[in-house]
């Protein structure tokens, strides 16, 4: 009865993780395949004749170079400024004593109860006042802070022991240099988990960008491929779209996996009993 609850349990997870994953195989698949081979042999689930042409055109109908560096740029520095801030302010509220701290940190929770739709008007006239509109800092700024974050931040510095910090300070170690030499090493599955939800959400975000930007030379990868979807008139090109959509996932699978052994870490050490 065990050994069928067990080969149960793989079977189901093995069918769970073929319908995660076929779709990502059948995208790269076809992004090889030639435009009317695509329809035509619909029960194939492997293309024999791949091309390279769906990349290469599309690179030449749309400066989709451009638009991955903006991504790149935006998303990179939009990941590291929300972590440096969002564990300095939660080692601040997990350690610190200052006046009306747990007010300060409950206008913080309120905030990510309002949905980010609601900030877009006041936050793109705050960036006209600014004359930002159009460039890097308009699409990077509205993303350094986050009150998910800070709360991850700090309840995981909640449950870090103060004899580390108290050691730390023995040795002559200020406040900083417990902070970047103790707990922010030490924080790093959570750190890792905070960049990478913070950089797979900026890098598919769709609706600022598309609203703060106004020339080909600023905008994303989502707004590009949008205003690429929208410039077919009688057929739509499939084959480069998905070459397209490939392209957008590399980053993200990159991210994931250099920050796959400060998960994996973290599971362990939550295995771990004293």
């Amino acid at each position: 009865m065990k050994r069928l609850r067990t080969f149960l349990g793989y079977a189901v997870l093995i069918l769970m993780a073929i319908s995660m994953i076929y779709p990502f195989v059948a995208m790269v698949n076809l992004s090889f395949a030639d435009e009317n081979a695509i329809f035509s042999q619909t029960s194939k689930f492997f293309y024999g004749k791949l091309t390279f042409e769906n990349y290469k055109n599309v690179f030449v109908e749309i400066p989709l170079a451009r638009y991955f560096l903006n991504s790149l740029i935006v998303a990179s520095i939009t990941t590291f400024g929300q972590v440096i801030f969002a564990a300095m302010a939660g080692y601040a509220f997990a350690r610190l004593n200052f006046r009306f701290k747990n007010a300060l940190f409950l206008i913080i929770l309120i905030t990510m109860l309002i949905p980010p739709q609601v900030n877009i008007i006041p936050l793109f006239f705050l960036m006209r006042e600014l004359h930002l509109i159009n460039s890097y800092p308009a699409l990077i700024l509205p993303g350094l802070f986050g009150g998910l974050g800070i709360f991850m931040m700090r309840q995981y510095f909640l449950g870090l022991p103060k004899d580390l910090e108290e050691a730390a300070k023995i040795d002559g170690c200020n406040i900083f240099q417990s902070f970047f030499k103790l707990a922010l090493p030490l924080a790093m599955p959570t750190v890792a988990t905070l960049a990478l939800f913070t950089f797979v959400t900026t890098w598919n975000s769709f609706m600022w960008p598309l609203i703060v930007t106004n020339t080909e030379n600023m905008r994303t990868l989502p707004v590009g491929l949008a205003v690429f979807r929208g410039s077919f008139r009688e057929i739509t090109l499939w084959g480069q779209l998905l070459a397209c959509s490939v392209i957008c996932t590399i980053p993200v699978i990159g991210v994931f996996l250099a920050g796959k052994k400060y998960f994996i870490n973290d599971i362990m050490q939550g295995g771990v009993k004293e």
